[in-house]
């Protein structure tokens, strides 16, 4: 029997990359599975995959509505909810400040903050009631950037930072009621995508080296989504976690060790400020 045998949990960004690797490790694990995801050919792809084991959600994790019907439909299905893992996001592609197109910066900050972090607080809230029954968890992942420079560009990094404040917050408003907690990766192999508003939907994570950047990362290489898992596994479970919230894993191999990825960050910024007739 598996670590979370009889346990079920919501997924969102559940249908790829690393969520899709995280509800592929829960059921080996023996929960059962809920994925929220908003493409419905992402969820068809994962129904190809696991079959009727699985609830499949259509919607968006900044739409409360959605986030309560995907709760409401575990719990119909299995009885109960006993982890909620808010997953779904996007990477900005370190777009640096200076580089933020004046005429799509608000509307990006929207998207990135409605997905990273909106997306957070409306699943938690959605899940709220049902957890407090089973006295179950809420599980965020969070990021390198959300503790450090240079993991993303100024949207990215302040979307993360603010989980890491959700979790820590939520963790003393919750408890003892409900656990809550969050796995931070460094560079992942996945198809992170970026945001529609600066027109990086169909640019992957996956256009980057992971060659380069396995170089800096003390381990030596970039773990694909499935090396990520078991801090899911270990955190939702009862039985191993139990004295545990207001924890954050940093599966980051290593970079928070690293030292600094460049002396001056600003080194280019003359020039384009220059470029732009400033």
């Amino acid at each position: 029997m598996g670590r979370l045998s009889g346990k079920s949990a919501l997924i969102t960004g559940g249908a790829s990359g690393l969520g899709l690797a995280v509800a592929t490790r829960f059921l080996e694990e023996g929960a059962r599975v809920g994925i929220l995801d908003r493409s419905a050919e992402r969820l068809a792809e994962a129904k190809a995959l696991f079959g009727d084991a699985v609830v499949y959600c259509q919607g968006d994790v900044t739409d409360l509505d959605d986030n309560e019907q995907a709760v409401a439909r575990v719990v119909e299905r299995f009885g109960s909810l006993d982890t909620f893992i808010g997953n779904a996001g996007v990477w900005d592609h370190s777009v640096s400040l200076v580089d933020l197109p004046r005429d799509s910066i608000s509307n990006a900050f929207d998207e990135i903050m409605g997905i990273n972090l909106k997306g957070y607080l409306l699943g938690a809230r959605a899940a709220l009631a049902p957890l407090v029954r089973s006295r179950g968890n809420l599980l965020f992942t969070v990021s390198f950037a959300g503790f450090h420079s240079d993991g993303g560009g100024p949207l990215y990094t302040m979307s993360k930072h603010g989980a890491v404040g959700l979790i820590r917050q939520l963790a003393n408003e919750l408890a003892p009621h409900v656990r809550v907690n969050g796995v931070a990766p460094g560079a992942v192999g996945t198809d992170l995508r970026g945001p529609q508003a600066l027109g990086q939907a169909d640019r992957s994570l996956r256009e980057l080296s992971m060659e380069e950047l396995g170089g800096v990362v003390p381990l030596g290489y970039v773990p694909e989504p499935h090396e990520h898992t078991g801090s899911y596994v270990f955190l939702a479970s009862p039985e191993d976690a139990s004295p545990l919230t207001g924890v954050i894993l940093n599966t980051d191999g290593g970079l928070a060790i690293r030292g600094l990825w460049q002396a001056r960050g600003g080194d280019e910024l003359l020039s384009k400020l220059n470029e732009e007739g400033r």
